[in-house]
């Protein structure tokens, strides 16, 4: 059955993909602290197996999950892992709005991506969404103003890593459902950070299982629905909806690291926002040749 385009539906699948990924910036910072980044990539991705096999059963089971793409799932995560290990280990170094901000380089390299791989039409609507957006990270960032912190070059490797994913799992949505995407993410992330995090691996304490805990519960569920809007929408039509997570890091920042909002944060939000509306409003897409979960 293939899924009728929807922008609302889209933006639904966007909003609780968004409360995953900004649950798993707090919860990645708290785990951090104590443990490598390696192992926190490992826990998470093998405890997101057995929380996502309720629903692997409910799709046909381990049979229903194999693919004929298995360069597409491998190639998409080892470059995703390259960017989620690079991002956590960023989230220990600038402030969680900055590393936010930066992050959203993003939608430029899935925009050129997805235009030149997917054949996506980069419509007007879209490149001024996507240019309101840049605009807005810019004047939050503010490139040239003091020295470069490191932690800023490792997020935007980061950003060109997850660029590359999310138009490799667009491309995966017309050929395998969700949960065999998410499926196979857990599977081929798991066994390539095994070394790395058995290399200096130590015992979690106690009161640090409930972070680990919801890092890989949103680890998978942030996945899942980003795939779920993918299948609703273009790639250059879901990355600028997610730059509502720049206002939305610097919120929490703020309540709970104490991490200041001055008013070029202010501004750039709200070029973002507006970025975001105006996509929003476009007409919608017609029907794709996409597969559902």
């Amino acid at each position: 059955m293939v899924p009728t385009p929807s922008i609302p539906k889209a933006a639904f699948w966007m909003a609780l993909s968004i409360a995953s990924f900004l649950a798993m910036s707090v919860a990645g910072r708290a785990t951090t602290a104590e443990l490598n980044v390696f192992q926190v990539l490992e826990l998470r991705s093998v405890i997101g197996f057995f929380i996502l096999l309720p629903l692997v059963m409910m799709n046909g089971g381990f049979a229903a999950m194999r693919t004929q793409r298995p360069v597409a799932h491998i190639a998409r995560n080892v470059i995703h892992y390259t960017g989620q290990a690079a991002w956590l280990y960023a989230l220990t170094l600038i402030p969680l709005a900055v590393l936010i901000s930066i992050e959203f380089t993003t939608p430029i390299w899935t925009a050129i991506l997805a235009v030149t791989f997917l054949g996506e039409r980069l419509s007007r609507p879209r490149l001024a969404a996507i240019v309101l957006g840049l605009i807005g990270v810019v004047i939050i960032v503010r490139p040239g103003v003091g020295a470069v912190d490191p932690g800023h070059l490792v997020v935007l490797g980061a950003a060109v890593c997850f660029g590359v994913s999310l138009v490799l799992v667009k491309s995966l949505t017309r050929t395998d459902s969700v949960v065999r995407i998410i499926f196979w993410m857990l599977i081929i992330q798991s066994a390539l950070g095994l070394v790395p995090a058995l290399y200096e691996w130590r015992n979690p304490p106690l009161e640090l299982w409930p972070w680990i805990l919801l890092i890989a519960f949103t680890g998978m569920s942030s996945h899942f629905c980003m795939a779920r809007a993918l299948a609703y929408a273009d790639a250059t039509v879901i990355s600028p909806m997610d730059f509502l997570r720049v206002p939305l890091s610097a919120l929490i920042g703020w309540l709970l690291y104490q991490e200041q909002i001055d008013a070029f944060t202010a501004g750039g939000a709200l070029l973002i926002l507006m970025g975001n509306l105006l996509n929003l409003q476009r007409k919608a897409p017609q029907p794709a040749k996409i597969a559902a979960s």
